[in-house]
């Protein structure tokens, strides 16, 4: 009888430890399969791409603006 319950922890843990195994590495699955074949990883640059969509409002707010009257006569002028 003792037996039986020490077999059943022990199957009971290998299951658990497998479950928990595979639960860390299902989701990086494809990213260890790229770095395994020699694929480098992109670089994280979160501050890069905030500078490039802050620029990009940027420009949509210039470009929104009114053109000055001034301006306007000039280019009608043209």
């Amino acid at each position: 009888m003792g037996s039986f319950i020490n077999a059943a922890i022990f199957a009971g843990a290998f299951i658990l430890s497998v479950t928990v195994i595979y639960a860390m590495i299902a989701p990086q699955w494809r990213r260890i399969l790229d770095l395994a074949a020699g694929n480098p990883e992109r670089a994280f640059a979160p501050l890069q791409t905030l500078a490039t969509a802050e620029r990009r409002i940027a420009v949509r707010r210039w470009a929104s603006t009114p053109v000055p009257s001034a301006l306007r006569s000039l280019r009608e002028a043209a």
